[in-house]
């Protein structure tokens, strides 16, 4: 299998880590035996049509800071694009930054993609919170497959939860902490009784909350995981745009005194009952919902089996590129029994 891997950063990294540690349990156990042709970052792009060595990438990398810095693979003024385009590969993964606002150079990417007929595996939010039903139309009318476990959750199969273990049910609403930045922040001023400003300060120290947070505290990240679990699970036909959205900038240590003598936690919670919505919500303290640091926690309410709760880390480079794992095993399984049928 053939992989152009566009976006080499935490996750990218964290992937190639992957492809290199579990080599021999992947071939032995899935048949798997992945061919990394091409890799793209800020820098460039190195490509190899017979496989680069991923060990050697990511030697350059590190001590380089692009693997376009290869002497023999490396090209400085190659796009992603230009790659998706000439370069020969049953995969696409996109793992290029998530740009809320536009959507690229993600949409783009998948876009090209599909048009000469590689599936995708993306870890990018962005195109699907605002493309999502463009999206899906178009990989069917190529023949092409997209999957996207890492873009809610991280590693935790929340996505797969819902598809595949309720099948045959109907989930009739969906509730859910789907971002771990925020939750950490009302985690702490829960307990420490600390400000927000200060939660948020610490947040951004330990790596949680980006220098510019907005994404994270203003509701956008969990809305767009809101669009993406309302399109795949419950067949919804709606974008960013649909969903209702408040953050938690507002949220004072008094309110969430409040919420504690009446038994509660104040938590960020993304929602499909009815409209889409994104807002802080009060949440009984002994709801399996209502976790507590970085952890993210959906509960699906379906029609037989009821209230159900998965929770999981919502994020990390390794545990979002096991879900990239996932998906590529995923399309792997789908192809080969194609070709038996």
């Amino acid at each position: 299998m053939r992989i152009i891997l566009i976006g080499y950063g935490v996750v990218g990294q964290s992937l190639t880590d992957i492809f290199l540690q579990r080599k021999i349990e992947n071939l032995r156990n899935y048949g798997f035996n992945p061919k990394v042709v091409a890799i793209t970052d800020r820098g460039g792009a190195a490509i190899n049509i017979k496989g680069l060595d991923l060990k050697r990438i990511q030697s350059i990398k590190k001590r380089e800071g692009t693997v376009a810095a290869d002497s023999v693979f490396g090209h400085r003024q190659m796009s992603g694009q230009d790659i998706i385009q000439s370069i020969e590969a049953e995969i696409m993964i996109e793992a290029t930054s998530t740009n809320i606002t536009t959507g690229e150079p993600g949409i783009s990417n998948i876009k090209t993609a599909f048009n000469t007929g590689k599936h995708v595996v993306t870890t990018n939010k962005g195109p699907l919170a605002l493309s999502f039903p463009t999206l899906i139309e178009l990989a069917e009318h190529n023949k092409v497959l997209l999957r996207f476990s890492g873009t809610v959750g991280g590693g935790t199969p929340i996505l797969e939860f819902a598809k595949k273990c309720l099948e045959g049910d109907r989930i009739k609403e969906i509730h859910g902490i789907l971002n771990g930045t925020t939750n950490y922040i009302l985690t702490e001023m829960a307990e420490k009784k600390v400000t927000f400003e200060k939660a948020l300060e610490s947040a951004q120290k330990l790596g949680y909350a980006e220098t510019n947070p907005a994404m994270d505290i203003d509701g956008l990240d969990s809305a767009a995981k809101v669009v993406i679990i309302g399109n795949w699970i419950m067949n919804k036909k709606f974008t960013l745009k649909d969903v209702d959205i408040i953050g938690i900038r507002d949220i004072t240590l008094n309110a969430l005194e409040i919420a504690s003598k009446k038994g509660k936690r104040i938590k960020l919670i993304g929602s499909i009952d009815g409209k889409p919505t994104v807002a802080p919500k009060e949440i009984e303290r002994n709801d399996p919902l209502c976790v507590n640091g970085v952890l993210n926690a959906v509960t699906f309410v379906s029609e037989y089996a009821g209230r159900e709760t998965i929770i999981g880390r919502g994020a990390g480079g390794i545990e979002t590129a096991s879900a990239v794992l996932r998906d590529l095993l995923d399309i792997k399984h789908h192809l080969a029994n194609k070709i038996l049928s």
